[in-house]
């Protein structure tokens, strides 16, 4: 996702005896505005379970619509839980940040069903865009991770963040979106807002099996609206 190329597949753990990859992406900060990658894995021997995809595919341009009436801003807070009640998401939060190298903090393969704060950007809640990123799949978990069902998020869907000052925010899907990882929207999900809007990120599309990865991110758009 984003302006650099993905992180070489490494072998990692087994399932039933049978073999998985893992995939990586992560993509450089750059004016402080960046994409992030998240991992995927796939079965060499048995077909993968492929995650939902948006319905408005990469390539499609239309403006990003908000759908409710956005509400004030808060201040500043760490959020700690996220729950997507249409996919089943009831998730921890960790905060992350950006390694060494410039590139952005995924969530560890080991706690692959947590979210991740990009923790530079906006806190859900403030005025701004809060990045929230996670894995779409995982060899550590076996399969399907904390995001894989994303892409079925429809607008009009809530996303509910808890944050460690004891709120509990909701946010409404304005958009979900697919965009190639080499045409990542950074304007989009870490440019400046005079709303208080949330973006979660994880990876999808095909799997390139030859790359290791899947070859598209998956972009929610949202507005906080109570």
């Amino acid at each position: 996702m984003g302006p650099s190329p993905d992180v070489t597949a490494t072998p990692a753990g087994g399932r039933h005896g049978r073999p998985w990859r893992a995939a990586g992406a992560a993509v450089v900060v750059l004016l402080a505005l960046a994409g992030v990658g998240t991992l995927g894995v796939s079965l060499r021997d048995v077909p993968a379970p492929r995650p939902p995809q948006p319905l408005a595919q990469a390539g499609v341009e239309r403006p990003v619509t908000s759908g409710g009436q956005p509400a004030v801003g808060v201040g500043r807070a760490a959020p700690t839980t996220v729950s997507i009640p249409r996919i089943g998401v009831d998730a921890p939060v960790m905060t992350l940040g950006t390694n060494p190298d410039g590139t952005v903090q995924v969530p560890p393969l080991e706690q692959a069903m947590s979210a991740g704060w990009y923790s530079p950007g906006a806190s859900p809640g403030e005025i701004g865009n809060a990045v929230l990123v996670g894995h779409v799949d995982s060899a550590k978990v076996g399969g399907p991770a904390v995001f894989f069902q994303l892409g079925a998020l429809r607008t009009g869907d809530t996303i509910a963040v808890s944050r460690d000052d004891g709120s509990r925010l909701t946010f409404t899907v304005d958009d979900v979106r697919s965009y190639p990882k080499n045409d990542f929207p950074s304007e989009l999900v870490y440019g400046p807002s005079d709303r208080a809007g949330l973006r979660v990120v994880t990876c999808g599309g095909q799997f390139d099996e030859e790359a290791g990865s899947y070859v598209d991110n998956v972009v929610v758009f949202a507005t906080m609206t109570g």
